[in-house]
Formats: structure tokens, C-alpha cells, sequence
């Protein structure tokens, strides 16, 4: 059986990882392009990876390795684990995946293509976050908030069909719906994952409302209306995923004239885990046609990590730079020369997704902001507590917004015939305490575009959010020695990077992700710590 896995294993790895590195390359073209041609070359990389893992009877081999359970090399053992379920994960009908690919494709690129038009002017989607931002004229904000929702009648149709063909797929396999597949194939338990945001239902749901109502005052003194005539356009933001600026702190006014990139690059390389060669290869400015978003990719497992942004000197754009670099270190830093090919990737997509938030942090952070020269000591004293403050909302708030689509997504694909619209303002209500707009019926929940191209994923930022507050606590009061949570973030501490580097970056998914949380702060994964940091 032995001889017969790393036979398996050479034969997949000579397959596989050019696909992987061709597939990668191409969908970095067409994010940048945003061009017909490059998406379909995607789709048609695409298809071909699929093709390897939906193979029946290597996975009849695999699973006749995996039931057997005579591999007991640890790696080798790890490595079938992950492989076994990326393999189970495509035992479908090779078509029926091959035509969802397709559909998602077509739907990403209708969302890459859109442009919200307001009184005859396309706008990009920096330019309505910084009109909802910035504008006190409630009807604008309801003409750019209506606006932006009109991709959701693009694309509505099809994303409900996307939905059924992927329930498809998963009944095929033995499972409810995809939404457990999704979970049960990437190492959760759907039912612990309900548990876990239940408890942070409870958890966050009173601090929630206290600040709601702060930022309801707040926004009846700045648009002069009653809290009654308070709508969803007029809390700053597309989703309400982001707090909004009620506190008197502006950090965009710090970020104007900032070199943005520079202070990435010289973060990373103060805290040890240097990024500079990552930056040359990435694209961090605007064009037209490439992706409005922001992510990382590694391209080869080998060392071509990317970052794609769209950055504009205001902080949102500095935490994202942050966020994108988090993760791009976590690539750089997995021990690519002596873990197998499958194995190159984190412990699990939320503990790259932890690094990258607690890093985010720091863009609002005062301690942050005086250590990397861009605020001096007398600024700090005025601005410390509100920009805590401010940090802690945004915590608040993305909380209750990952409450919605968590839920949502769960019901949807639970019951993708039930009215939608009126599931996704239900629970707006319920966890945003939003008032839906009256007579409004129009697919809303199709203008987010992670239901379309990251299914059922969201739950995992905020686990990310559970395990950066961890992973910080743990590294100040284990390798800093200090109880000073308030005034530290890591500036010019390469202990931090040598510390991540070692106990998360270099196991890659070596560990299941709990074992290696455990490994890396001596618990599980834990709430406690984040109720620390922003409930309390």
C-alpha cells in the first residue's frame, strides 16, 4: 500500500501541479484584464483541474489507500487526509462540475464588469463607498445605495441556479445540501460551527445594540432626520460589513500623503517576515476592467506569491495592504522545500485568514501608527482611545454582519426556493437591526458577491477574528512579555515574524487546524480572547 500511495502521489504531482501554476497565472490575467478571453481560459484550467480530481477510479485507488490505514508516515498520512477530501469533494458527474465552473465564471465576470450609474456616470466601487461615506444628502445616498444593489438583478438568476447545481452535486454525494458539504469536505463540523456562532451571537449581541444606538444618534444629529427615517444607506457602506466614522478620529487625513506601500514593505520587514520581493510582483493600483477587490495568491506553492489591490491613500486601503500582506507572508513562509506539494497551504483558509486580520489592525491602531513614524506622541494622546473605539465598532459590526451571511447562506442552500429577499432583509433585522426599506423586493443578497464565487466560506472570517485575538494575546504575554495590549503592535519586534514563522507559517496543513492552534498558543480555538480585546 506504501509503494502503491507514493506511486499515486508521483503520477498526481506531475499532473496536477502545472495545471495548478497555469490555472493560477491565468486567473492573475484576467482578474487584472478583466477581458472575455482570460476568463474563459480560466474556466478552461479550470475544468481540467476538476477533471483530475473527479477522476473515479484514482479515487477508488485513493480511497482504497485511505480505508485501509496502513500509511503511517505523519506526512504522508496528512497529505492523504487532504487529499482524499479534495477528491471526494469532486466525486460528481464531471459535466455537472464543469458547467458550474462555467456559470461561475460567467457570473464573476458580470460582477467584475459592473459599473453602478448614478445620473449618468458610471461609478467604481471605491467611489461608492466613498459617496456613502461622505455624503450627507440622504437622496443621494439612496440613488448611489440602489444603485450599486441593481447588480443583484444581473445576476440573481443565475446565482439561484449556481445554487441548485451545486446542491445537485452534493446530493449526488451522500450529502444534505452543499453548505454541509462545503463544511464536512473542509474540516468542520457544521454543527460546531453553528455552536460557535450562536455563542457569538450571545456573546456580541448586547454590546451590538448599545452601539447601535450610539451610531443611531450619531446619524439623526448628522443627516437631520428622525431615528424612524434611518435606512440602510445611510450607515456608510454598501452592506453595513463596516463601521461607520461616528468617532471624532479621521485616520483617512493620517493616510493622504502616506507612501502606503513603503510602510507595508517596512512593517513586514521590522517584524521579520519581509515581503519586498512579494511587492514587485504584485498590482496595487486601479485600472480599468481589473477586479474593484483585493486578494492574495500563491501562484506555485514555490515562492510566487501576489498581491492584487486597488489602493487609494485612505486607511481602509492601508488595513487592507496589511490584510493582503498577512497572508502573503503565511505563503512565502510554509516550508515549501520539505513539505509535499499539497501540503504548501495553511493550516486552514481561516488561520491565513487570522494572520491577515490581526495584522489589518494596525492601520487603526494609534500604537501602530506612531511606531511607523506616521503620528508623533502628542497625536497619540489625542487619538488612542477613539481609534480603539473605532476598532472595537468595526469588530461589533462585522460580527453581526457575519451573523447574516452565515445564515443566510446555511438557509439558502438549505431551501433555495424560499423567498430570499425576504430571508436576507429578515436577518438583516434580526442581527444588523436594520430597517428593510419599505416596498423594497429586489434580490439583494445577489449584489455580495462572495455567494457567488466563495460559497458558503464567511463563517471563516470571523473564525479568523476568534484566532487573530488568540494568536495576539498569546504573542504578547509569551514573546513579548507584556501586558500592554493597548500600546503594542509588533513594530520593529522580529521575535513576532521569528515566532508566526516557526509555530504557524513553516507546518503549512502539516497539523489539522485545531492541533496546530494548539501546538502554536497550548489551546484550541477559542472565543475568550476576543471577548477580551472588543466585548468587554
Amino acid at each position: 500500500m506504501e509503494k502503491q500511495y507514493t506511486e499515486f502521489v508521483k503520477n498526481f504531482d506531475a499532473k496536477y501541479i502545472p495545471l495548478y501554476k497555469e490555472s493560477n497565472l491565468a486567473y492573475w490575467n484576467a482578474a487584472i484584464s478583466g477581458k472575455e478571453e482570460d476568463f474563459n481560459k480560466v474556466a478552461e484550467l479550470q475544468n481540467k483541474i476538476t477533471a483530475i480530481f473527479s477522476n473515479k477510479e484514482d479515487f477508488n485507488t485513493l480511497k482504497k489507500i485511505y480505508d485501509s490505514k496502513s500509511i503511517n508516515d505523519e506526512i504522508q498520512k496528512r497529505e492523504l487526509e487532504i487529499l482524499f477530501l479534495r477528491y471526494k469533494g469532486n466525486q460528481a458527474d464531471p459535466k455537472k462540475l464543469e458547467a458550474i465552473n462555467n456559470l461561475q465564471n460567467a457570473i464573476e465576470q458580470k460582477y467584475g464588469n459592473f459599473r453602478a450609474e448614478v445620473n449618468g456616470k458610471k461609478l467604481t466601487d471605491n467611489e461608492i463607498e466613498d459617496k456613502l461615506t461622505n455624503s450627507t444628502d440622504s437622496k443621494e445616498l439612496e440613488a448611489v445605495w440602489k444603485a450599486h444593489k441593481k447588480i443583484g438583478t444581473v445576476v440573481a438568476d443565475d446565482l439561484k441556479k449556481l445554487v441548485k447545481m451545486r446542491n445537485e452535486i452534493a446530493k449526488d454525494m451522500g450529502y444534505s445540501n452543499f453548505h454541509e458539504m462545503s463544511l464536512k469536505l473542509s474540516e468542520e463540523d457544521p454543527n460546531e460551527i453553528l455552536k460557535l456562532f450562536d455563542e457569538l451571537d450571545a456573546l456580541t449581541k448586547d454590546a451590538f445594540k448599545s452601539e447601535k444606538d450610539v451610531m443611531d444618534a450619531y446619524f439623526v444629529d448628522r443627516y437631520k432626520i428622525k431615528k424612524e427615517e434611518l435606512m440602510p444607506w445611510h450607515y456608510q457602506n454598501r452592506f453595513f460589513q463596516e463601521a461607520p466614522k461616528i468617532y471624532k478620529v479621521d485616520l483617512d487625513k493620517y493616510y493622504k500623503n502616506q507612501d502606503m506601500v513603503k510602510l507595508v514593505d517596512d512593517f513586514y520587514k521590522g517584524v521579520g517576515i519581509p515581503v519586498d520581493d512579494l511587492i514587485k510582483k504584485s498590482d496595487l493600483f486601479e485600472k480599468p476592467g481589473k477586479n474593484q477587490h483585493a486578494f492574495c495568491n500563491d501562484m506555485d506553492n514555490e515562492g510566487d506569491v501576489r498581491v492584487l489591490c486597488n489602493v487609494v491613500p485612505i486607511e481602509k486601503w492601508m488595513g487592507t495592504l496589511l490584510h493582503e500582506f498577512g497572508h502573503a507572508g503565511y505563503d512565502k513562509y510554509i516550508d515549501n522545500k520539505n513539505l509535499p506539494f499539497i501540503l504548501r497551504d495553511p493550516a486552514h483558509t481561516f488561520t491565513t485568514e487570522a494572520i491577515a486580520m490581526m495584522f489589518e489592525r494596525g492601520s487603526s491602531n494609534a500604537a501602530w501608527m506612531r511606531d511607523m513614524k506616521i503620528i508623533n506622541d502628542e497625536e497619540v494622546k489625542k487619538i488612542a482611545d477613539e481609534a480603539f473605539k473605532s476598532l472595537r465598532l468595526q469588530q461589533l459590526v462585522f460580527s453581526r454582519w457575519s451573523q447574516v451571511m452565515y445564515r443566510f447562506e446555511k438557509s439558502m442552500y438549505e431551501n433555495p426556493d424560499q423567498d430570499l429577499n425576504k430571508l436576507w432583509w429578515d436577518l438583516v433585522e434580526k442581527y444588523q437591526l436594520l430597517k428593510r426599506p419599505e416596498g423594497r423586493n429586489g434580490p439583494d443578497w445577489a449584489s455580495k458577491i462572495h455567494i457567488a464565487t466563495v460559497p458558503c466560506y464567511y463563517h471563516n472570517y470571523h473564525m479568523g477574528a476568534l484566532l487573530s485575538s488568540q494568536l495576539f494575546y498569546y504573542i504578547c504575554n509569551n514573546v513579548l512579555k507584556t501586558k500592554d495590549y493597548k500600546n503594542q503592535f509588533f513594530v520593529g519586534k522580529p521575535e513576532v515574524g521569528k515566532y508566526l514563522i516557526e509555530k504557524v507559517y513553516a507546518p503549512g496543513s502539516k497539523y489539522y487546524w485545531n492541533d496546530m492552534i494548539e501546538k502554536a498558543t497550548g489551546e484550541k480555538l477559542t472565543a475568550k480572547y476576543y471577548a477580551e480585546q472588543f466585548v468587554k
